[in-house]
């Protein structure tokens, strides 16, 4: 469907008999549970939705959500709507800043909580089309006019009428007519952006989604690997596992129901608790064996756009955090470039925040008090949503934009932004691995040589950092002798602007032999950047595992893609750790051998600016 010229499709008009009888029931609304009103021009009403969810639609779940309608919404004059989710762990109260702000400005917004969260029943899925995807295309539906899916009641006794001041649409994404068809739009972050993709495909009816922080393809997010990348961030062979997320995960997700909701819902104790059955064995042995074995890879990604990316055929807004050691700014970039090459209006905004610090720097965004003249990504997605839902003409911005922490402003936070009509913004820088430990960018500055580091049994760490939950945290240093090897480049003569992921080509050797993926060696590819005064920094914390099941042929690492400054007088440092304290490594110890001395051992940086 183009932009422009969204035809209205009009609901078949009930009875006299079925509106007395809409009318009567919610008159008991405003008497059990009184909508609120609000300054802005809006009310909220608390309601519970029986949605079915499963690959045969037939597990019926309770939702609980809240639904903001603005007072000049009617049947007579119809308004777009937005649905929005939690993140992971949270609730739809989460969302009553947006969700307010929304309904404000004339949509008609319905927040809920994710399945599993928040006073929602039925277990964590993942984010998967089947279960999480199709809980929202019942809600879809009940923003499309659909009656029998809302009620006052958990119990589902005293029922609600589906939606009548939603604009509705003549097709769907797909080319044809659907019933109950909203124009509806979604927003949300983390678990609430997946689910949008999710519902996505599984539903032509949804019109755009602006998923924030969130994932491509959930093996790489919980066990990622640098190499051996077969589609955008998905690789043949799984990396090592990001054990402080899988277990903030698993916990979060086993004790947000509460006593109470395991004892009115006693089928979510039963099996993995709150979660899938097949969740549990994925987390654990991730944690235990320090990589997913196949079938929680399938798991994962059955929970990933990668998987069903052909099925979402709308304009999608994705916004991406560089301070995320979660998902990182890899994932958006593989999403975007997918969605790109299949014909999508798709867009990329990369922020400053993410999982890793979740304050947004000034001007930016604020989700409790969203404003489009102050914030730069509050405005692209009021811009967004007004030219798809509303058909408003306004533009919705570059292709591609970047935050730039070293840019000076005051208010809204748009002179920080670099805009590009391509995601692929630098150019490659060349630093050489010499043997004599220096990155050099001339040939004629490379030494012959060779360094060797040791990985440690069990897959310990063999450095101390900060925890990748937060890597600004300070935290006491120390490295396990003859566990780390690292090459330094001179001092900086101007500053040096990296936007997009590193690369390194290196040949590894190791002893003992690798027999495959359970005993390959497992190494940490990390990139800092060195003040004068000797100070090191690890970029936005982030850490490249590599795991090497064929040690001797070239290998290439694609590095978490970073937008950094490197200031005059710092110096760019390449370390290579045989382990890590936020990851699980190789469970055989080896000792590791890295060439350097010859052009084909390389870190390429992608730079901007001349």
């Amino acid at each position: 469907m183009t932009d422009g010229g969204w035809a209205v499709k009009h609901r078949a008009r009930r009875s006299t008999l079925a509106v007395v009888t809409a009318a009567a029931v919610l008159i008991p609304i405003a008497a059990s549970a009184p909508a609120t009103a609000d300054p802005l021009g809006f009310t909220k009403t608390t309601l519970h939705f029986q949605v079915l969810v499963g690959p045969n639609r037939d597990e019926p779940c309770d939702v609980i959500g809240d639904v903001y309608k603005p007072d000049s919404a009617s049947a007579s004059n119809r308004v777009p709507a937005v649905l929005t989710t939690n993140g992971f762990g949270g609730s739809k109260n989460d969302q009553a800043g947006i969700a307010s702000f929304l309904a404000s400005r004339g949509y008609a917004v319905l927040a809920y909580s994710g399945l599993g969260f928040g006073g929602s029943g039925c277990k964590i899925h993942m984010d998967n089309p089947e279960y999480d995807g199709r809980a929202a295309s019942e809600l879809v539906s009940f923003l499309g006019g659909r009656d029998g899916t809302a009620f006052v009641d958990p119990a589902h006794t005293v029922p609600v009428p589906g939606l009548d001041y939603v604009v509705q649409d003549a097709t769907a994404h797909h080319g044809l007519a659907e019933a109950d068809d909203p124009r509806v739009g979604m927003v949300g972050g983390s678990y609430g952006g997946s689910v949008q993709f999710a519902a996505a495909s599984v539903d032509p009816r949804i019109d755009t989604i602006i998923p924030m922080i969130t994932w491509n393809d959930l093996s790489y997010s919980l066990a990622p690997n640098g190499t051996a990348q077969t589609t955008g961030v998905s690789t043949s062979v799984p990396g090592a596992s990001k054990v402080l997320w899988t277990l903030t995960f698993g916990a979060v997700g086993v004790t947000n129901p509460r006593a109470e909701g395991y004892v009115s819902d006693p089928a979510r104790a039963l099996g993995c608790p709150n979660f899938a059955n097949t969740a549990c064995p994925a987390l654990a042995q991730s944690a235990v064996q320090g990589y997913p074995d196949p079938g929680s890879v399938d798991f994962l990604r059955r929970s990933s756009v990668v998987s069903y990316a052909d099925r979402v055929r709308i304009p999608v807004l994705l916004m991406q955090g560089q301070q995320d050691t979660l998902f990182d700014l890899n994932e958006s970039k593989a999403t975007f470039e997918t969605l790109q090459a299949q014909g999508n209006d798709v867009k990329m905004i990369w922020h400053s925040w993410g999982h890793s610090d979740l304050t947004p720097a000034e001007g930016e965004i604020n989700m409790k008090d969203p404003n489009p003249d102050t914030q730069y990504e509050t405005g692209r997605m009021v811009d967004w949503f007004d030219h798809y839902l509303k058909d408003s003409g306004v533009d919705t911005g570059p292709v591609f934009s970047y935050f730039r922490s070293w840019v000076d402003y005051t208010g809204n936070a748009a002179p920080a932004y670099a805009e590009s009509s391509d995601v692929t913004v630098g150019r490659d820088y060349s630093l050489y691995l010499s043997g004599d430990g220096a990155l050099t960018d001339r040939l004629d500055g490379i030494v012959p040589g060779v360094r060797t580091l040791n990985t440690l049994p069990g897959g310990l760490p063999t450095d101390r950092e900060a925890p990748d939950t937060r890597p600004d945290n300070p935290a006491p240093q120390g490295v396990v002798p003859g566990t780390v090897v690292e090459w330094s480049s001179g001092s900086l003569d101007a500053p040096l602007d990296v936007v997009g992921a590193p690369t390194l080509d290196v040949r590894v050797t190791a002893a003992p032999a690798v027999a495959g993926v359970e005993d390959a060696v497992v190494v940490f590819a990390k990139l800092y950047d060195v003040a004068p005064d000797g100070t090191d920094t690890l970029i936005n914390g982030q850490v490249a595992p590599v795991r090497i099941v064929a040690p001797g042929e070239p290998v290439q690492v694609t590095m978490p893609a970073i937008v950094h400054r490197f200031d005059e007088g710092h110096r760019v440092r390449l370390e290579v750790s045989g382990g890590d304290p936020s990851f699980r490594g190789g469970l055989v110890p080896h000792q590791v051998t890295i060439a350097a001395g010859d052009p084909g051992q390389v870190l390429v940086l992608p730079v901007t600016g001349s």
